[in-house]
């Protein structure tokens, strides 16, 4: 054998492809270590009481002394003064004088719960519900304390809790996403509220948008190219990535970007018929109020996020921005009643409260409650003194959220306000008591849930939260 004649490769080329070799194996290393990892990661630490969670958000802030937690002092002292009332609470500045509910209030089911006449639809579930009265925030202003009640910690950057509870569990159904948003105008804060942060990106959602009647861009196949086609495409890509990704072993979003890819492909058949409101029933729709002015989008909604546990979507989320605030235009925080809580309260109740209460019936009717977590709350309450002679400011020390579903002990007030609603003074609830309980009830121990990032293991609940056992079945 002439070995003159035998083409060696330059060391270069040969340190080259060695490290690359290495790199390979340092790749198929460290992917073996994340899968797992996450065959252990998503499991839950314990048996679940549900399997799905629909989070309710009511953006803006509506008042709890308007909607659940009933104040009779407040009624009667109408105008006085209010004791130990701050005018700085809240964003702008208030009076200091009482402002009574413009509602009437009444009691409920056979657990006697006061609910004003906002909300009949909603009022007749409360012997489902466990309302805790004494929510409190550590931000006075609608985008932190959103972000604070989503992710844990103030300040962007952080995952969302459907984001830590996609980590945690996995998705129940490879065509569909774990984690679902919907909105019309978005609230502030926007995508900072439901980001997957440092965690990676195959855990941030789905986001729905109802201006654009839900439709998901970028779904449909290509004109002219059928589903072979397709495949060999997405093959390819697969493996362009993968070597790509073989050579630069510090993008961890590469693989999520893979992931993307083949979801985006499983739900071309999926997602379509999961979002067709054409397939339920017109007693259906009118339950929700799909067909109404003031309930389309809200009840369009509200019936999607049912349609999609019950594909076993793990995690929906829909923030209420439907109401049109006296006629106006969507309003980006509808229950922000500064102005007027009376004329405000009416427009969003009118938009909110048939899809709620339908929502709750369609459950129960076909046996998904028991398996579904229904969460209803905002990032804040208002105050209990008036802002100009009939509105309500922010209030961060008080609000009311109330949960009903699989695990929750229904009829039951868990914490309690002063006299006045203006604070929370019994069995103070944070966003991490909220957070925790949330988890709980999915069979997650917060203080387990971490993922390490920048030399520091992370968790939703940051160092705090307890589970709130008096309104767990």
């Amino acid at each position: 054998m002439n070995l003159n004649a035998i083409s060696l490769p330059s060391r270069r080329r040969f340190l080259q492809t060695s490290g690359m070799g290495l790199g390979s194996l340092a790749l198929a290393s460290l992917l073996h270590q994340e899968t797992a990892a996450q065959e252990r990661r998503q499991q839950p630490h314990f048996a679940p009481k549900v399997r799905s969670v629909i989070w309710l958000f009511m953006t803006g802030g509506p008042s709890q002394v308007d909607t659940f937690d009933y104040k009779p002092e407040l009624q009667r002292r109408n105008g006085q003064v209010l004791a130990g009332a701050d005018p700085r609470t809240g964003f702008f500045q208030t009076s200091g004088r009482c402002l009574a509910s413009p509602f009437r209030w009444r009691q409920h089911g056979q657990s006697a719960s006061w609910v004003s006449d906002l909300l009949p639809h909603t009022a007749r579930h409360v012997d489902d519900m466990a309302f805790i009265h004494s929510c409190y925030s550590l931000q006075n202003n609608h985008a932190p304390a959103s972000i604070e009640l989503m992710t844990g910690l103030n300040r962007p950057g952080y995952p969302a809790m459907g984001s830590w509870i996609t980590y945690g569990l996995g998705t129940m159904n490879e065509n569909l996403p774990a984690f679902v948003v919907m909105h019309e105008t978005k609230p502030r804060g926007d995508d900072n509220i439901w980001t997957p942060g440092f965690l990676p990106k195959s855990y941030q959602p789905l986001t729905l948008d109802a201006r654009r009647r839900e439709e998901i861009a970028n779904l449909a196949r290509a004109p002219g190219m059928n589903e072979t086609q397709q495949r060999s495409q997405l093959e390819l890509l697969r493996e362009l990535n993968q070597e790509h990704q073989q050579q630069r072993t510090q993008e961890a979003d590469l693989a999520a970007r893979i992931q993307s890819f083949e979801l985006a492909y499983r739900m071309q058949s999926a997602a379509p018929e999961a979002l067709d409101l054409r397939q339920e029933s017109r007693q259906i729709q009118d339950l929700y109020g799909v067909n109404g002015r003031e309930t389309g989008t809200f009840g369009r909604q509200c019936l999607l996020a049912r349609r999609l546990v019950e594909r076993n979507v793990r995690f929906v989320q829909i923030f209420f921005s439907a109401s049109r605030i006296s006629g106006g235009a969507v309003n980006d925080v509808p229950w922000d009643g500064h102005n007027d809580i009376n004329v405000n309260h009416r427009d969003c109740a009118a938009s909110m409260d048939q899809p709620v209460g339908a929502l709750l019936s369609d459950l129960k009717a076909r046996g998904l409650l028991d398996s579904t977590l229904v969460v209803w709350g905002g990032e804040f309450g208002r105050t209990s003194d008036s802002q100009g002679s009939v509105g309500r400011d922010h209030n961060p020390h008080a609000h009311t959220i109330w949960m009903a579903g699989g695990g929750i002990r229904g009829g039951v007030h868990y914490g309690a306000t002063d006299e006045f609603g203006y604070k929370a003074v019994e069995n103070r609830t944070s966003v991490h008591d909220i957070q925790a309980t949330i988890l709980h009830l999915l069979g997650l121990d917060h203080t387990r849930l971490t993922y390490r990032f920048n030399g520091r293991d992370f968790r939703l609940t940051d160092v705090a939260g307890n589970v709130i056992r008096d309104v767990l079945a």
